[in-house]
């Protein structure tokens, strides 16, 4: 399938904030004496606990590394393994306060979107958000949607 050149710029401005942002973060984390799985684990279970399935969900690696991840984070007292209160086979990993201030070290040491998002209004972040999250949404209905908007779309300056 071809694409359009929007399509292909848009593919590519992506594709380098992503890069840009996966280096900057695994430099934030190794200040915090962390590798950047590990940082990246603290910041998902950083609201609530999650089981460790989850996270090598969202890591989108195998559960025996989350194992090994999960270790290394509760060594150091960033992390707990806790059994689930309804199903004592699951483990849901929770962050400790020391994990969560780390993890807040590195969140705030990650700064290389701040300055290209400070240039656009609260309006235009808000419409960003939306839009991202309407295309990378798990239903692939919303998907569609958000292609089919895009292709009738008119691109204006």
């Amino acid at each position: 399938m071809r694409r359009d050149p929007v399509t292909r710029e848009v593919l590519s401005l992506i594709a380098g904030m992503s890069t840009r942002f996966y280096a900057e973060y695994d430099d934030a984390a190794a200040a915090q004496d962390l590798t950047g799985v590990q940082a990246r684990l603290l910041a998902v279970v950083a609201d609530r606990p999650v089981p460790m399935n989850q996270i090598a969900s969202v890591l989108k690696c195998e559960p025996s590394n989350i194992t090994g991840l999960v270790d290394r984070l509760a060594a150091r007292g960033l992390v707990t393994r806790e059994p689930s209160p309804t199903d004592r086979r699951v483990k849901l990993i929770t962050v400790t306060d020391a994990g969560a201030e780390l993890s807040a070290k590195v969140w705030a040491a990650l700064d290389f979107a701040a300055e290209p998002l400070a240039a656009l209004t609260a309006a235009e972040r808000l419409a960003l958000r939306d839009l991202l999250r309407r295309i990378s949404a798990d239903d692939p209905t919303a998907l569609e949607t958000a292609a089919m908007t895009a292709a009738t779309a008119v691109p204006s300056d």
